[in-house]
């Protein structure tokens, strides 16, 4: 079974959003990295030196590949990264070799086989 990497970055308020549309679409988990800091075409705002920009989110999420593009195409929709501008920015990896992924391999594996039944 062959995997992708999933990189999400977005606002934290819509971080909620992201997990609830990658579960819906076949994601079986998903690693959230709070507290990151990004810059997009304009330079963030300071006061007194400290940035004015919101907490951002990183998420990542290891999925089974046949899944990956329609889980990518669903997040960028339900978070609306096309149409408003900052709202985030999302991206797959391929995934050379993984361990410890047992329980996800097998619940992907389930959800196929109930799938072509």
């Amino acid at each position: 079974m062959k995997f992708k990497l999933l990189v999400v970055m977005t606002d934290d308020d819509l971080s909620q959003r992201v997990i609830e549309t990658a579960r819906a679409h076949g994601a079986t988990g998903c690693t959230v990295i709070t507290n990151a800091r990004g810059e997009g075409l304009k330079p963030t705002k300071t006061f007194l030196g400290l940035t004015v920009a919101g907490q951002r989110d990183v998420h990542l999420l290891l999925v089974e590949e046949h899944l990956s593009r329609q889980i990518l195409e669903a997040i960028g929709a339900a978070c609306r990264f096309d149409t408003d501008p900052g709202a985030g920015v999302a991206f797959q990896i391929d995934i050379e070799d993984a361990i410890g992924l047992r329980a996800q391999i097998e619940t992907i594996e389930q959800e196929i086989g109930e799938e072509e039944l």
